[in-house]
């Protein structure tokens, strides 16, 4: 099927888009700063109005919105596109700037992670509304202001609007080798909090009970057991305890970081971990408990995946590009679609790399590419060469 002239002319447009991402990217949206997250909508909200009708969205327990964008609702395909405008570079963060360091790449704050992705999504949805049969797709745009911290706040919404599309198009980054992403673990943050007895270091120490020491025994045995069971990771990321060098600790905690690749693992994990404290809770004057859940599902693959990945791959090939997938150990808010039965395709963003930190990139060309081949994608799918499975 011939490329239409609406897709053909982006990769006419590079320095514009570059540039558009520039300023995205140079306004500090990190996810507690309010202010920055205000204006970020603000810009978004602006530039999403090209595509459809914006609506404003508060959120439980946070001072942030969402943004909602609906176009064509009548038209009979509806999809669900998911990003995210938030950023882990908060307002006093050292990386706040742009720096474009040849014509390849563009280092700044979530020019990858996932400003660029919004606007890959953004151009390609332009385009693609200046295609032939466009009126046969609609959906819904959903921006949201929390993904790095958990997406407490708009969850819900996300978890609302899947029931009416038939599938969904996440614009995170994909991989640093220009791969999209097939599975994601699933992740939650646990604490395991050792409680002992408190004594005075020189006095009566053997009155006392070492929560610190107890929590440091109990430690190495949790990561193994994470060791012995496939396809799951785990990270003691955090350690806390005591008072004062004189006193006998009567509280430790350790922060706990695990990702699972299947959702019955994560039961299985937890279970371990549990019973391996069986034998500090049975000395007298301990107790050693494991607390937390997890925030993100895994996103398991389905074959409506499987299908929506290789139509997505036969549109790359119309631009020289022979995309594959792969599986990751990061969540996106894909885990969540998946999770209510939504299919889901996700790592649809441009190439970058280095991510949450200050050297995070973006490669410039990717900008372009990718909002060709999603552009394609919607094409082809209108113009019903993409057969997809009904359910």
């Amino acid at each position: 099927m011939p490329v239409p002239a609406s897709i053909q002319e982006i990769s006419q447009r590079a320095e514009a888009l570059r540039d558009h991402l520039i300023h995205w990217a140079n306004q500090n949206s990190g996810s507690n700063n309010f202010a920055g997250l205000a204006k970020m909508h603000d810009l978004l909200a602006t530039d999403f109005a090209a595509v459809g009708e914006v609506t404003s969205i508060a959120l439980p327990d946070t001072r942030a919105r969402a943004l909602r964008i609906r176009f064509s609702p009548e038209a009979p395909r509806q999809i669900l596109f998911s990003g995210h405008y938030d950023t882990v570079y908060g307002g006093d963060h050292p990386f706040q700037r742009c720096q474009v360091l040849d014509n390849k790449l563009l280092r700044g704050p979530g020019v990858a992670d996932m400003k660029g992705g919004l606007l890959v999504m953004l151009t390609a949805l332009q385009s693609f509304a200046r295609t032939p049969h466009a009126e046969r797709i609609g959906g819904e745009i959903i921006l949201t202001p929390d993904e790095e911290i958990g997406s407490v706040g708009s969850r819900a919404l996300l978890e609302e609007a899947a029931p009416r599309h038939a599938f969904a198009l996440v614009f995170e980054p994909a991989r640093e080798n220009g791969n999209l992403v097939r599975a994601r673990m699933g992740t939650g943050i646990f604490t395991a909090r050792c409680r002992g007895r408190s004594a005075h270091a020189g006095r009566a120490p053997e009155t006392g009970r070492n929560a610190i020491l107890a929590l440091a025994e109990y430690l190495p045995r949790a990561d193994a057991l994470a060791k012995n069971i496939p396809d799951i990771l785990l990270n003691v990321g955090l350690i806390s305890g005591g008072a004062a060098p004189n006193i006998v600790p009567d509280l430790a905690e350790a922060q706990i970081n695990i990702r699972v690749a299947r959702a019955n693992d994560g039961e299985t994990v937890l279970q371990q971990l549990r019973e391996a404290a069986a034998p500090i809770n049975a000395r007298e004057g301990f107790s050693l408990e494991i607390i937390g859940q997890f925030n993100r599902p895994p996103k398991e693959i389905t074959a409506f995946d499987e299908s929506l990945f290789g139509a997505w791959q036969q549109s790359a090939g119309a631009f020289g590009e022979k995309l594959c997938w792969q599986d990751v150990g990061g969540g996106s808010d894909g885990n969540l679609l998946a999770a209510v039965g939504l299919p889901t395709l996700d790592g649809l963003g441009p190439v970058g790399g280095e991510l949450h930190s200050p050297n995070e990139y973006v490669r410039l060309t990717s900008l372009v590419s990718r909002a060709q081949v999603a552009a394609y994608f919607l094409h082809r799918l209108a113009a019903g060469e993409i057969q997809l499975p009904t359910s």
